[in-house]
């Protein structure tokens, strides 16, 4: 399991947005995890909730700090209160591993919402 502060991880893409090196928009945070827009949404609103300490998925970050897993999910629901999609239903999602659709190996929580997204996966 590979753990470090986002500030020493400095080829990973969300280290550098926690770390202000790149541009985001950022829609929420707390002293432990960032909330910002995705660059490719998939649903109407499509926000990524990313913890400030490097983990490399969600199998590792639970396994290290369940309290910061938590803080994540706090915060996704939190985030759709203020994006108006609390009432009609949004989906949480943590894809991990190349075969479960992970791209960017810090782990990071989708909220996606704002539609009917339909069954969880397409067959």
């Amino acid at each position: 399991m590979i753990v470090s502060d986002a500030a020493a991880n400095s080829s990973c893409l969300f280290c550098k947005i926690v770390n202000g090196q790149i541009p985001a928009l950022v829609v929420g945070e707390t002293e432990r995890a960032l909330a910002f827009r995705d660059i490719n949404p998939q649903a109407p609103t499509h926000v990524l909730v990313v913890p400030r300490t490097h983990y490399p998925n969600a199998a590792a970050l639970a396994n290290a700090d369940a309290e910061l897993t938590a803080d994540m999910i706090r915060l996704a629901g939190k985030i759709a209160e203020s994006e108006g999609i609390a009432d009609s239903g949004y989906r949480l999602m943590f894809n991990t591993g190349e075969d479960g659709g992970q791209t960017v190996f810090h782990v990071h929580l989708h909220v996606l919402g704002g539609k009917n997204l339909g069954p969880m996966v397409a067959i």
